[in-house]
């Protein structure tokens, strides 16, 4: 029997999806005293943050809100900000984050076609334009869509999505999750006309979790001024005026801001984005050439959909993921993502987002490797050497 008390000499391995592994730098920059969160270095601390995340969504022209929450908290106030009991919205189906958002949806009194979807595939935009023609009368208020679906490795296509709208010449808001997405995925802002991006702390951005953000148009703040869900803490009118000084109307989370201000520093201006968004694609390709190797499945379907954030790979039949993780967690010090909702059981998730690099993808691979020879997952020999040859030549 395994003694889980037992010391595991090495570092743990975190694979799974979010939260990430936070940087030495940025642990040492949250591990300072708190400051006086109405003082003028921390007005300063807000302005540089709130500045570095616009150049993160990609946003010029938007106004950028950051919540002591998580990117459940940032999924509320995109919706209590923005729409009114009743209101029509439209919403995919594509994994367990989108069901969670369309529960949050109906919870709020809105009035969900809540699409259907097999798990597999993304977003169809021909379905989205279909959807919006047919709504002659334009009662869908807004369109609400995961980017990065985390519970599947699929990515819709969200310039595709704001092609579909145009072409249906239909006003309706675009709303999406960009929890997984942002800071490891090339997400546009400005130039996909979101008009409130969702986002949080513990993915990409490589920070604990308790930072949400919502990045938001003028067309998303002129509906602001005249929804009328209840909104108090999650007010983006009440946060506009403080945080033009770089200010907050309750207390912030003070000592996150301060990693914040170093992982963007990171992310922006020392490795910069096109960079991190290359480096996320060649750790994801690498895995699913091991994937393939190894003849396992991948969930998503189509190539053009696979996620740079991480890949869910299907357990062959009879086989139980849960059991498979907690012998890889036991043997080897390696935690990968569970399967959710639909897919708990079938699917486990290998993440490749935050502060990661090749020989650290590499040794998860070595230690999946390991557990489906030791587990008996039926597979074939070769997949590390195939990530391997991969990254050793791109």
């Amino acid at each position: 029997m395994s003694n889980s008390t037992a010391y595991k000499p090495g570092r743990h391995f975190l694979q799974i999806p979010g939260p990430t592994n936070v940087p030495e730098r940025v642990l040492r920059a949250i591990d300072q005293p708190v400051i006086d969160h109405r003082g003028p270095n921390f007005g300063r601390l807000g302005l540089e943050c709130i500045e570095g995340l616009k150049a993160i969504f990609q946003t010029k022209a938007g106004h950028v809100f950051i919540y002591p929450a998580s990117g459940t908290g940032a999924w509320e106030a995109a919706i209590v900000n923005t729409l009114s009991p009743g209101d029509k919205v439209l919403m995919f189906e594509t994994g367990q984050f989108a069901v969670l958002w369309h529960k949050m949806a109906r919870d709020f009194g809105l009035d969900v076609h809540f699409e259907p979807g097999d798990w597999r595939h993304g977003i169809s935009p021909a379905r989205v334009e279909e959807l919006l023609r047919a709504d002659a009368g334009h009662k869908i208020k807004a369109v609400l869509c995961v980017h990065n679906e985390t519970s599947t490795g699929i990515t819709s296509q969200i310039d595709q999505v704001r092609a579909a709208m145009d072409r249906a010449g239909h006003p309706a808001l675009l709303m999406v999750d960009a929890v997984s997405s942002l800071a490891s995925t090339d997400y546009r802002h400005d130039e996909w006309r979101v008009d409130v991006s969702a986002a949080g702390s513990q993915k990409g951005l490589m920070l604990p979790p308790g930072l949400g953000f919502n990045a938001v148009s003028e067309k998303a703040l002129a509906a602001s001024k005249t929804a009328k869900l209840p909104r108090n803490f999650w007010s983006w009118d009440g946060m506009m005026g403080p945080n033009k000084t770089g200010y907050f109307p309750s207390t912030p989370a003070i000592n996150l801001l301060l990693g914040l201000k170093e992982a963007i520093k990171i992310l922006v201006q020392e490795e910069g984005l096109p960079q991190v968004f290359r480096r996320h694609e060649r750790l994801a390709e690498a895995t699913r050439r091991a994937v393939g190797a190894w003849g396992l499945e991948l969930l998503c379907i189509d190539p053009k959909e696979r996620s740079a954030a991480l890949t869910a790979v299907m357990m062959p039949a009879g086989l139980n993921e849960a059991e498979f993780r907690r012998g890889i967690l036991d043997a080897f010090n390696l935690s990968l993502g569970a399967g959710l909702g639909k897919v708990a059981g079938k699917v486990f998730r290998i993440g490749h987002l935050g502060d990661m690099n090749e020989l650290g993808q590499c040794a998860a691979l070595c230690g999946i490797e390991m557990g489906l020879e030791k587990f008996g997952v039926p597979h074939k020999k070769g997949g590390v050497a195939a990530a391997l040859d991969y990254l050793a030549r791109n």
